[in-house]
């Protein structure tokens, strides 16, 4: 009975050292933050600390970060930066632009700047930039674009780089458009002055006129950022866009003009190809005509038409003609050939 007796007040030894190590351990572990957030009155209890420890919160982050926060005269609780360290979000970050703004004068509360910071934007950065305006270059540079390139009215291109002065607007930060929509809607001012302006001379004389009328345009509306000011660095004259313009427009008219002689070069050529045939095809049905002659002469002989008499009088005839044609220049039968019959001479004079 002494044994077993012996055996369990060991065992219970052993559970209470057990459980005197693991106090221990733990007790080592948070005692450092306690203490830490003690001194600061932080109002931070082991409780909270081991309760952190087991919803895999890192205790010294939101210690540190409240600490901070206490310092600073800020009223946030512990379950508040537990709950956004549990969302996924910077909460280091965002007690230093908390800090930053209550130093500013800038009307930033908890709730805001962690809706700001679980949306992907730098809060402070936000706060910063609010506080020392930035300035952003148009166009960007990381685009490889160095100017904005527009035309006025007389044709010639101007090309211009603006730089604005921007502010965060802590407001309108989240759901507000980015700085590659500033960028834009410079950019597209600045086009669209220039290309309202009669001349290039004026928009050199008076580059101001351009941030001017830009900033008229509220380009600022629905962005995160208010615009401050609007400052051209550099105009430059580029090409004459217009009168490259003209002189494409005239080699494209010379080409179609070009391509419309040339079509009809082509059908008078193919015309004059239709006439030349027509003209063969009108000889051949003359000689086939001239080919017929005989065949009626012999047809009318056979008749009774035609006499011997009349036949020597109507040779004699042809004979004077084509003597009359040859003494006058040598003239052409109606078959084309020279008026040459091949038998020599005939008698001028008609058998009687």
């Amino acid at each position: 009975m002494m044994v077993a007796a012996a055996g369990w007040v060991w065992a219970i030894v052993a559970i209470i050292a057990l459980v005197a190590f693991v106090f221990l351990a733990i007790v080592a572990r948070f005692f450092k933050l306690w203490v830490q957030a003690l001194f600061a009155h932080a109002n931070i209890t082991f409780g909270e600390l081991i309760g952190m420890a087991l919803r895999k919160v890192d205790p010294r982050v939101i210690v540190l970060s409240k600490i901070r926060a206490v310092q600073a005269g800020l009223d946030v609780s512990t379950r508040d930066l537990e709950s956004h360290y549990l969302a996924g979000g910077r909460v280091p970050n965002v007690i230093t632009a908390l800090i930053a703004a209550n130093r500013a004068n800038i009307d930033l509360s908890f709730k805001t700047a962690t809706a700001i910071d679980l949306a992907g934007r730098d809060i402070l950065d936000a706060v910063q930039t609010s506080v020392n305006p930035k300035v952003i270059d148009c166009p960007n540079p990381a685009s490889g674009k160095t100017t904005v390139d527009a035309v006025a009215k007389d044709g010639i291109q101007v090309k211009a780089k603006a730089r604005v002065t921007v502010r965060a607007n802590i407001d309108r930060l989240v759901g507000g458009a980015t700085e590659e929509t500033i960028i834009a809607r410079v950019g597209e001012g600045i086009v669209t002055t220039i290309g309202s302006a009669n001349s290039y001379k004026e928009v050199l004389e008076n580059p101001d006129l351009i941030s001017k009328q830009v900033l008229e345009k509220g380009l600022d509306a629905g962005t995160a950022f208010e615009i401050l000011s609007i400052d051209i660095a550099d105009v430059d004259v580029g090409e004459n866009v217009g009168a490259k313009l003209q002189a494409d427009q005239a080699e494209a008219d010379k080409r179609r003009f070009q391509a419309e002689a040339e079509r009809r070069r082509a059908m008078a050529l193919a015309r004059e190809q239709e006439m030349r045939a027509a003209t063969q095809e009108n000889r051949a049905k003359v000689v086939l005509a001239e080919a017929e002659i005989p065949r009626a002469i012999a047809e009318a002989f056979r008749a009774g038409h035609l006499g011997i008499m009349d036949y020597y009088r109507l040779r004699n005839i042809q004979a004077d003609t084509q003597m009359r044609e040859n003494i006058g220049g040598g003239g052409t039968t109606a078959s084309g050939h020279t008026g040459d019959t091949g038998r020599g001479p005939e008698p001028s004079k008609g058998v009687k």
